[in-house]
Order: C-alpha cells, then sequence, then structure tokens
C-alpha cells in the first residue's frame, strides 16, 4: 500500500501543483489548521512537522509561524518541488525522529491516506512534547446545494483509503481532541481539476495506471455542472 501511495504521489506533481494554483486549497486548508493548532498550543510553536508536505503548500503555511518547520514526505518526486524548510523522506509509521521533537504535528490533507491511521498517529504521540498539539484534516465529499453527494448518481465514489471517522478515532485514542468541519463553495470544474491529479483519481479507479484512471475520471465527471460544496474535517488534538 505505501509503495502504492509513493508511485501515486510521484506521478502527481504537475497536476497537483496546477489545482493549488488555480483553487489556493491545500494552503487554505493549511492555515485554518495552523490556527486551531495555534489556539491550542501551550506558547509560540519552536519545531512543528509536517508530515504530508507534498510540494510545500502547507509547508510554507507552517515555516511562517514556527521557529522551525521540518516537511516530511514518502514521495520524493513532490519533495523535490519543495525548498521552503528541511526536506526528510519517510513514512508516516516510522517518523525518523527522537522522542518529543516537536510541538506540533500537521497532517494536512494527508492522513486519510494510510491505511492505519492508529500507526501513525501513536508516531505522532511519541515525537510530541508534552502539551504538544496535533491536527488532521480529512475530506468529507462534495455536496450539491440540496445537501445531496455530488457522486451519489454515478457509478463510481470518490473514497479516500481511510475515512474521516477512522481518522478522528485513531487521533482520539491518543489525544484529547476537538473537531468540526469547514465548508468552501467551489465549481464542478474544480472537482474535475482535484480528480485530474492522478493520486486523487485513485480514489475513483485505484486499480488503473494514471493516465487512464486519470481519462476515466475525466469522463466521469464530464457532465457534473455549476457550484458545489466541499466539506472537509478537521480534527485537533493534544498530548497529555
Amino acid at each position: 500500500m505505501k509503495a502504492i501511495v509513493r508511485t501515486n504521489f510521484d506521478d502527481s506533481v504537475s497536476a497537483y501543483d496546477a489545482y493549488e494554483h488555480r483553487t489556493g486549497r491545500f494552503t487554505t486548508l493549511a492555515k485554518l489548521l495552523a490556527a486551531e493548532l495555534s489556539a491550542r498550543a501551550d506558547g509560540h510553536f519552536d519545531a512543528v512537522l509536517d508530515a504530508g508536505a507534498g510540494t510545500g503548500a502547507s509547508t510554507r503555511v507552517f515555516a511562517d509561524r514556527a521557529r522551525r518547520t521540518v516537511a516530511l514526505d514518502i514521495s520524493r518526486e513532490m519533495l523535490r518541488e519543495l525548498d521552503a524548510a528541511p526536506r526528510v523522506e519517510a513514512d508516516f509509521d516510522h517518523l525518523p525522529f527522537v522522542d518529543g521533537s516537536f510541538d506540533g504535528v500537521a497532517f494536512t490533507a494527508s492522513l486519510f491516506l494510510v491505511p492505519e491511521p492508529a500507526v501513525a498517529t501513536r508516531e505522532a504521540a511519541r515525537v510530541l512534547r508534552p502539551g504538544g498539539v496535533v491536527g488532521a484534516v480529512a475530506p468529507l465529499g462534495w455536496v450539491d446545494a440540496d445537501g445531496t453527494d455530488v457522486f451519489a448518481d454515478l457509478e463510481r465514489q470518490s473514497r479516500s483509503p481511510t475515512g474521516a471517522d477512522e481518522v478522528e478515532a485513531a487521533l482520539a485514542d491518543e489525544f484529547t481532541v476537538a473537531t468540526g468541519t469547514w465548508r468552501f463553495a467551489t465549481t464542478a470544474a474544480n472537482v474535475r481539476h482535484f480528480h485530474a491529479i492522478p493520486a486523487m483519481a485513485a480514489r475513483l479507479y485505484p486499480r488503473l495506471d494514471a493516465d487512464e484512471r486519470v481519462a476515466r475520471a475525466r469522463e466521469l465527471l464530464a457532465g457534473l455542472e455549476g457550484t458545489v460544496e466541499q466539506r472537509w474535517r478537521w480534527i485537533v488534538g493534544v498530548a497529555e
């Protein structure tokens, strides 16, 4: 599974950056998550681990708020695009840091990509200092004006490897958590652009190769029109 995730994101650099340039979504999520983390932090951030840094949208946000930010990602190709902070290629299940290395760990749009979030959250707890904070954001999907899932009538559902409820439960097992939902107005075109990222098209067609899954996603979503609402759940926890 980890090898598949790594390959999916290695193949996604240009499409990921194109979506971020178009929507600013990952930057917005990181800013909102940083605000929730700061509200619960014991003083200013000294060191933050950006876990699932991608090409650096979230890293730049945290680098503006902490003395030291470390960008970690499983994808070497994603990290090649990042110059905002020290870069570490690793996965969430085996963080290459000593205990108590950070006072903040941020999984901005990343923890839902792992099959066992409980392992990752235990690692986050280990590398956090007492009183440190952890945050994660997980997608809840897209709905139309009456609250109906825009994928309800399509032949495929856009699903994460791990659902938001599982992400929240994993964090709640290790931390005292608070949670909520962010809602963003977006367009059908942006839903298509999201699924034009090979790693995100895998939510629809996980068994196809990158080019084919993106093409199939484009066909599936061709009839989607208008404005829709994208929803993300945020979860923030405090270490004992």
